[in-house]
């Protein structure tokens, strides 16, 4: 290989990657490096003369060389830069292999000269129809989408190609269990997000189908996961045969995880059903309706009882094939959060100021108050209930998964509540808790800040089929019997609503902070302000708080009257300043966490002077745009955790050592020498 020359270098700052190929064959091919005039050229493995190495070209090599050497494609099947005739026009097809039996007929084309997914599948639509060829595949080499063509209009996502001595019905009717779902996974083999793939549906079917984008998204994600969780069981056996093979390092490394998937035994799994398995689009439709009728009556109060899939067959058809590859248990709930993110700030709820919290963000807040078994806790501005399902992983130590836990542990679960005011969000925290909690939940539709006016709602009957046994634990925790005002819980996490004002008189009089220094009751209220108030009437003397807020809370000059309404309820322990790309796409706005304990003359004495840890975060997690930064590995691959996740780049905490120490572990550490009632 040349010394001046290797593909990463070719590539940079060019939006193409190599993430989806092995360090082997990225090696093979800058091995075969020419330095000319200062430029790179490669021997092409197809047409046999010398050629620029130039972006495009790298990924046509490599793709071409897994062509032949991964699926057994003949060098004589194979044409680069095939002609495709557009009526007078003529393009040329990146690579295009040739029927088997039809030497001149079009079986795969491959587009790799569009490096973005939208461009390359049109480009690919375009070849597909002008040749009939059914099969088509776009790359950039950091994603990879493999299509079956149905029909001019219709392009199905299929889990890979066929090899040289496959059919395509091969493909779509394997034998398929948890272990290759593992293996298959579209988030870490085709390098995209569910975000992305629920993107390209919409732009394939979900816009024109002429029905709620959520509601159905909604209840084929709900489907899925029920589907997911009938085979615990496998998922056990599977992670059980991963690491007894595999080093956690030998984990991160994905190629090394599916060698090892290879090798366990199958027979006796269950086959996924959420599949197309080329039946009929009428019976597939069936299939899928009777898995989600399923799923309603294991998970009550989500979705009514006569709720049915509204989409067509043919459009449930190419959902169903675009998401039956993507593993949805995952160890943090990202993939789903960041997909229900998208859907419902399609219904406009950025503009009430609340955004789905990170991951990361939220198991820092964990980590900081170290939530305990037997606590109670609550979030009143629950979003996608991020903090409970998290403080749940903390106290039964277990994470996502499909297995049951003890009567025991749900008990402790049954101590954990989570507020909204937005119906949707609630039904999707309502799923991801009944999943952790096994089966009951404390999240209810309720408007925290209104509280006067909840037996109103609680006393609409259908209100109290769905959320009635929740509601009946959260009145125990009542300070009073004929009020909603006070409670007694231990912890409360919470990111509310930050933008927006209250306007409702009726609202503003019951608070504190609702009124000026004249006593006099303020016309607006910004929901955040009110909400600090709400949350410490929340807790208990001694119990502790995390709420994210906007940092002119902390430092505008008329908001002193808020910081000292806070420093006589309680002791502030820690403010950690979050990197402004934290809640982007949605919003640039800086933000900070706020770590409170309610003064109690046992667990936190009331004092004048006493120390407050600070400290701001210099890696959000994101870049500019929103989109999550991962960390790499050597090769420059997005690294796995040993869940077979990708690991955001943050320094809020160590990832369970995947990351160095963060800001969390500094923070233990510190409250363990100051003696903190919850760090003794």
């Amino acid at each position: 290989m040349s010394g001046i020359f290797t593909l990463a270098s070719i590539l940079r700052d060019s939006n193409y990657s190599l993430s989806i190929f092995t360090e082997p064959d990225i090696k093979s091919l800058e091995s075969k490096i020419i330095s000319k005039d200062g430029k790179a050229y490669i021997n092409c493995i197809i047409r046999d003369k010398e050629i620029q190495l130039k972006p495009e070209e790298i990924i046509r090599q490599l793709y071409a060389s897994k062509l032949i050497n991964a699926y057994g494609y003949p060098k004589k099947r194979i044409q680069f830069e095939h002609p495709v005739s557009f009526g007078r026009e003529v393009k040329s097809a990146d690579i295009v292999i040739f029927d088997k039996d039809r030497p001149l007929v079009e079986y795969i084309i491959v587009e790799v000269k569009k490096p973005k997914l939208k461009d390359g599948k049109e480009q690919l639509r375009s070849y597909c129809n002008a040749t009939g060829a059914p099969i088509g595949v776009w790359t950039n080499g950091g994603q990879i989408s493999h299509y079956n063509r149905k029909d001019p209009n219709i392009f199905e996502d299929i889990t890979d190609i066929p090899k040289v001595d496959q059919t395509l019905e091969d493909i779509l009717k394997e034998r398929f269990t948890w272990r290759d779902l593992v293996a298959k996974d579209k988030i870490p083999n085709e390098g995209k997000t569910l975000k992305a793939i629920i993107t390209e549906m919409e732009d394939e079917v979900l816009a024109n189908a002429g029905v709620d984008v959520f509601e159905e998204v909604f209840k084929l994600i709900f489907t899925k996961l029920y589907d997911e969780t009938l085979s615990g069981n496998d998922k056990v056996i599977t992670d059980h045969e991963i690491r007894r093979k595999l080093s956690l390092e030998e984990i991160a490394d994905f190629e090394k995880l599916k060698e090892a998937l290879n090798d366990i035994d199958t027979s006796g799994f269950r086959l996924l059903e959420f599949r197309n398995t080329g039946q009929s689009e009428g019976e597939l439709k069936k299939k899928i309706q009777n898995l989600f009728d399923k799923a309603k009556k294991k998970w009550t109060g989500v979705f009514p009882d006569e709720s049915r899939i509204d989409l067509s067959p043919s459009h449930l058809s190419v959902c169903i094939s675009s998401l039956q590859d993507v593993k949805l248990f995952n160890s943090n709930l990202q993939i789903i959060d960041e997909a229900f993110e998208y859907l419902v700030s399609k219904s406009a709820k950025g503009e009430k100021g609340q955004y789905f919290t990170p991951r990361h963000v939220i198991d820092m807040c964990v980590k900081m108050l170290n939530p305990q078994r037997g606590e109670y806790m609550i979030d009143p501005a629950a979003g996608s209930c991020g903090f409970t399902v998290h403080t749940i992983f903390q106290m039964t130590g277990h994470l996502f998964e499909t297995t049951e836990i003890s009567a025991e542990e749900k008990e402790d679960v049954l101590k954990v509540f989570g507020i909204d005011f937005d119906e949707k969000v609630v039904r999707v925290a309502r799923t991801l808790n009944l999943i952790a909690g096994d089966g009951e939940t404390n999240v209810m539709h309720l408007n925290s800040l209104d509280y006067d006016r909840w037996n109103e709602t609680v006393n609409n009957p259908d209100w109290r089929d769905t959320y009635g046994g929740g509601f009946k634990r959260l009145e125990s925790l009542r300070n009073e019997v004929a009020s909603y005002r006070e409670f007694g819980f231990d912890i409360l996490m919470a990111n509310p609503p930050f933008a927006g004002d209250i306007k409702e008189s009726r609202i503003i009089h019951k608070y504190v902070l609702g009124y000026n220094a004249k006593n006099k009751p303020k016309p607006k209220v910004s929901r955040d302000i009110l909400f600090i108030e709400r949350n410490l009437d929340l807790l208990k003397p001694g119990g502790r708080m995390a709420i994210v807020l906007p940092q002119g809370r902390f430092n505008n000059t008329s908001d002193k009257d808020i910081r000292d309404f806070i420093a006589e309820k309680a002791r502030i322990i820690a403010v950690v300043g979050l990197q402004n790309n934290t809640f982007k796409p949605h919003t640039g706005t800086k933000t900070s966490v706020l770590f409170l304990q309610k003064w109690d003359d046992k667990l936190c004495p009331k004092v004048d002077d006493y120390p407050i840890f600070f400290a701001v975060s210099e890696k959000s997690g994101k870049d500019n745009s929103g989109e999550y930064v991962y960390l790499k590995n050597g090769e420059g691959r997005n690294k796995l955790d040993k869940n077979g996740h990708f690991i955001v780049d943050h320094d809020l905490h160590n990832q369970g050592g995947e990351l160095p120490n963060g800001i969390a572990e500094a923070f233990i550490e510190w409250a363990k020498k100051e003696k903190l009632s919850f760090w003794k």
